[in-house]
């Protein structure tokens, strides 16, 4: 198997350092931009939350992120355009008014348009 282009690794990886400073940021028109139309979150939960709903709770106040520590990371790509970066964090955030650390495994599964990685979904739970 061959072993995928060091661009479009550095681009998933930063695409996601992207998205994750969104977040800490409250900046919900670029997290917007970075994720596909039909992504979805899945909380810890396991309710599977659509992209507009969460980015509406975000504008709301509802979910705010105070710092996201990253552990470790590991991505897989596919030469289909395909990818999906797992890391495991420490995420300090307030959700619907309650603000605890939670130890999170964070699996983003992206796609690349037009050289662009998009986040397609997302799965948290907990490590």
């Amino acid at each position: 198997m061959p072993t995928p282009d060091a661009t479009a690794i550095a681009d998933l990886r930063e695409a996601h350092r992207a998205y994750l400073d969104a977040m800490l940021e409250g900046d919900t028109a670029t997290l917007g931009d970075l994720l596909a139309g039909d992504f979805t979150l899945t909380h810890m939960t396991g309710y599977v939350q659509p992209k507009a709903e969460w980015l509406a709770q975000m504008r709301q106040g509802r979910f705010v992120y105070h710092s996201i520590q990253e552990k470790d990371t590991a991505l897989d790509v596919d030469d289909d355009g395909t990818a999906r970066l797992t890391v495991r964090t420490v995420t300090d955030a307030t959700v619907y008014g309650t603000r605890a650390g939670w130890r999170l495994r964070l699996a983003t599964d992206y796609v690349r348009h037009d050289d662009v990685w998009v986040a397609q979904r997302t799965v948290a739970t907990t490590w």
